[in-house]
């Protein structure tokens, strides 16, 4: 009896795996779709692997300006999404700044702003690290949605035709920076 209740336990598990894995190929199929339709328009291959354009989106800055990611067509960028409780996001700020002083580089650092407790927490934090790149307010994180950013911080790092050059996930320091910028086109 015992060897019967497993076996369905685990054909049951397995039968959830596959159906799990099916839904997910499913909804990416949808999610490609819709990415698409945000093309800065010069191509058709547009998604989140290495190599594909990015997706276009537009969000404001703090002062109200809004931005879009094919306003830098031709520019090497990096597309980072963090927030202000974020140890690791805090971490990599001085380095990001440093970066951008040097060598004069594109940044733009998507905040995840619904999960801040104010605008004005995301002000003090910019102040403290003194921060001067060009900081998004992403308030209904749909575009850390389409980037599928979970996990703070994710940087896109994006080269001159506006193709992923690489992503990474977690905190980047100064010499990765670097290199990554020499690495793109």
């Amino acid at each position: 009896m015992r060897k019967w209740i497993v076996i369905v336990i685990v054909v049951g598990l397995l039968g959830y795996a596959i159906y799990d894995f099916v839904d997910k190929d499913s909804s990416t199929e949808q999610f490609d779709d819709e990415a698409v339709e945000t093309d800065i328009g010069e191509s058709d291959n547009v998604g989140l692997k290495q190599g594909e354009k990015a997706p276009d989106f537009e969000l404001e800055t703090l002062d109200g300006e809004t931005v879009k990611l094919s306003d830098h067509l031709g520019e090497k960028i990096i597309l980072n999404f963090w927030a202000t409780w974020c140890p690791p996001c805090r971490a990599e700020m001085p380095d990001m700044q440093k970066f951008h002083e040097e060598y004069d580089a594109t940044i733009l650092a998507v905040n995840l702003t619904s999960t801040e407790q104010g605008i004005d927490q995301i002000e003090e934090f910019l102040d403290e690290y003194g921060v001067t790149f060009t900081v998004l307010l992403d308030i209904d994180t749909e575009v850390s949605t389409l980037y599928n950013a979970s996990a703070l911080p994710t940087s896109y790092l994006i080269n001159s035709k506006g193709e992923i050059h690489n992503i990474a996930i977690g905190a980047l320091n100064y010499e990765m920076m670097v290199q990554a910028f020499e690495e793109m086109e």
